[in-house]
């Protein structure tokens, strides 16, 4: 598929950026820095900064435009995921395969990790050298909505809240909205901004985000009764042993199974109906509605 190919240059030229900015800042004593590169290079699908990438290609906007923001992004997920496998929130030992950075280098450690990548996201943009200071301004400004309080930082928090309590399905798709989506959309939103789209292609790539920001969490919540621990990376079954709220638990598995394919016809759609050329951001879309981890 033409998506893994273009998939595969992007993972690389952010990695290799990521390195770069890492490898500038002088070593300290300890293993901040190391623990940030554990959680930054451990193999992730790099799934928010391809959307970033391949919105703005769709577009026809400059790659050097769009690749710091891309790196600033998967600096975001990466800090939201050594925080949520600490012990105080999901209490996770696996993630992507491996011991969790907490596991490796302490809560302490892990802890600071997180947030020295959640700073270096802004650094990364406020020194981006194609961005004007206003279109760097926009990127901080969509990209720190997208993470605290009306984002992964309140999704969070809700389904810390929620967590073995009956729940009703528009407070579920609230809470996810926000946790996975929010960062979602922002990938997307940045470009779409950058390319001064008209209202109604706004409008329906705002719909193809948030299909697919739901459609990635309700294969998650499905993944983890039918996957495996060795496919997800992660314990199967975790969500279960948390009693947390997902997709199979409110609606049965028949009704989550279906419930994605109405949100993969959605996101299909949206993209069908722009006027440009869709067809590796639509590959792409099959791969993530009918992937195994």
């Amino acid at each position: 598929m033409k998506w893994k190919t273009a998939a595969s240059r992007y993972a690389e030229e952010i990695t290799h950026l990521l390195e770069k900015v890492l490898g500038e800042y002088p070593m300290l004593p300890g293993e901040l820095q190391k623990a940030m590169g554990y959680s930054l290079f451990s193999g992730g699908k790099r799934v928010r900064s391809f959307l970033a990438l391949s919105s703005a290609e769709m577009l026809h906007l400059p790659h050097e435009k769009m690749l710091h923001f891309a790196a600033a992004v998967e600096c975001i997920h990466t800090y939201s995921l050594i925080h949520d496998d600490l012990p105080a929130m999901d209490n996770d030992d696996l993630r992507r395969g491996k011991p969790t950075c907490h596991i490796v280098y302490g809560e302490d450690i892990a802890i600071l990790a997180g947030d020295a990548l959640q700073t270096m996201a802004f650094e990364i943009i406020s020194q981006a050298p194609q961005l004007t200071a206003s279109e760097a301004i926009s990127a901080i400004r969509i990209l720190s909505s997208a993470s605290g309080l009306q984002g992964m930082c309140g999704g969070q928090s809700v389904d810390l809240f929620q967590a073995g309590k009956s729940i009703a399905q528009q407070d579920l798709e609230l809470m996810h909205r926000l946790k996975t989506g929010a960062l979602i959309n922002a990938s997307i939103r940045f470009p779409t901004q950058l390319a001064g789209l008209p209202a109604h292609e706004n409008e329906l790539l705002h719909k193809f985000s948030q299909a697919i920001g739901l459609g990635f969490q309700v294969q998650d919540d499905i993944l983890d009764i039918e996957g495996s621990t060795e496919q997800l990376g992660k314990p199967q079954g975790s969500d279960i042993s948390a009693d947390k709220n997902t997709y199979p638990a409110l609606m049965g598995m028949a009704g989550a199974k279906q419930y994605l394919q109405q949100l993969h016809d959605e996101a299909k759609q949206a993209l069908l109906a722009l006027p440009y050329n869709t067809e590796i951001l639509l590959s792409f879309t099959d791969y993530l509605f009918s992937r195994n981890h």
